[in-house]
């Protein structure tokens, strides 16, 4: 037992240490080994705490504090369950920073502008029954149709479609999804399904695509494709109770990534060559974690040098050199316009993959430039892919990205 106690009190020190080790000192080669094992101490840390302590009284009963080695092990946990209980208690307060962000985006009477009918849909309480399960994620109001084709190349350029079980003769507003996963890996039905659930059931049907993945294609081909699933929806979403007149973009990581220049690079003929007519402008961006330079001009990243490796190799297919235009066209970040959408930015302080000082930069220069509202949620104590589950946290974000979407649409 004094093993297996041993054991459980490393694991527990790396995950802790990961989420808390400070940023300046995460220059590794293996930046998913920190996600993963600081994702466990994060969202899911009120599962986490509570199994440590049975497992630990399980050993000490059978035995494991009757060596110097038990003993230390059974301190090192002790020592790290406050950090833990921390970290339970800034997802279970995480609507404060949530509101802070809308209100020094939007002002602080953001509320009084959405009209009483949408603002009726919003959640006043989150409840325990509504995180407890962090993996259930269907809803009795809302249905799924999968696999739609938007284009000719089979299940990367299909789509899902998110809606309610009841349509208004106007159809509903649509919130196109965009994966996650480097760029390279991904798919259109594991990843924003708490927020998409959640908007189904309150009016919004949710698009979630797939695009072509690298290293078999080039950027910018996952961005024409994505163009090409938002002209779908533009051209055939009425068939399926869609309001193509308002068309909102989210997605996280390389999702956040896409999103952010679906925002930015609206009706350019050369990036949607097979619906160079279509409107491609959306109403609304909000990009999780995403990552928006690749060139880190302003030393944002703190694998700055990893980061541009990977894409020239297995994303971009051209270094810097060989095709300047191609990384800034890449970049979000030198895309900024004064006609930019409304953007609500989400950014865990804690991301271990996508640097929070990349999302800093861009919302500031996107503030600088945009005549369009600006919302930047950081989030203390959060890692990359938080939202792909249930928790306070999540709930909590998720209920500001309705309140931001509805703000927008009373806010033409």
């Amino acid at each position: 037992m004094t093993e297996w106690l041993l054991g459980l009190a490393l694991f527990n020190l790396a995950s802790v240490g990961a989420l808390f080790v400070p940023r300046a000192r995460r220059r590794t080669r293996v930046p998913w080994l920190l996600f993963g094992v600081s994702l466990l101490a994060s969202e899911l840390a009120w599962v986490w705490l509570p199994l440590q302590g049975s497992l630990a009284l399980i050993f000490a009963l059978g035995g494991a504090l009757d060596s110097a080695v038990g003993q230390a092990a059974l301190l090192a946990l002790l020592l790290s369950w406050p950090v833990l209980a921390w970290s339970v208690a800034i997802g279970l307060a995480a609507a404060a920073p949530v509101e802070r962000a809308l209100q020094a985006g939007l002002g602080e009477n953001y509320k009084d502008t959405v009209p009483a009918a949408l603002r009726g849909l919003w959640r006043t309480t989150v409840r325990f029954a509504d995180w407890r399960n962090p993996a259930r994620f269907e809803h009795p109001d809302v249905e799924v149709i999968r696999g739609i084709a938007y284009g000719p190349a089979g299940v990367r350029q299909q789509l899902d479609i998110y809606r309610p079980k009841s349509i208004p003769a106007g159809g509903c507003p649509v919130l196109l999804q965009i994966h996650g996963g480097a760029w390279v890996f991904g798919d259109k039905a594991h990843q924003a399904l708490p927020l998409m659930y959640l908007l189904a059931s309150r009016g919004w049907i949710c698009v979630a695509a797939n695009y072509r993945l690298s290293p078999s294609v080039g950027f910018p081909v996952h961005l024409e494709d994505c163009k090409r699933a938002l002209c779908w929806i533009r051209t055939k979403g009425q068939e399926y109770g869609m309001d193509p007149r308002f068309v909102a973009v989210t997605g996280g990581s390389a999702g956040g990534h896409l999103a952010a220049l679906m925002g930015l690079t609206e009706n350019r003929p050369e990036l949607q060559p097979d619906n160079p007519g279509v409107d491609t402008s959306v109403q609304a961006c909000v990009p999780f974690y995403g990552v928006y330079d690749f060139l880190a001009r302003y030393q944002q990243h703190v694998n700055g040098k990893l980061v541009i490796r990977f894409l020239k190799d297995r994303v971009m297919h051209e270094s810097p050199e060989q095709n300047p235009g191609l990384w800034d066209l890449a970049s979000p970040v030198a895309q900024i316009h004064e006609n930019a959408p409304p953007f609500m930015l989400v950014h865990g302080q804690q991301d271990s993959l996508a640097a929070i000082n990349d999302g800093r930069t861009f919302a500031q220069r996107l503030r600088r430039s945009s005549r369009k509202p600006v919302v930047f949620l950081e989030l203390p104590g959060t890692e990359h892919g938080f939202d792909s589950m249930h928790s306070p946290r999540t709930e909590a974000v998720i209920d500001g990205v309705q309140r931001f979407l509805d703000w927008v649409r009373a806010n033409p």
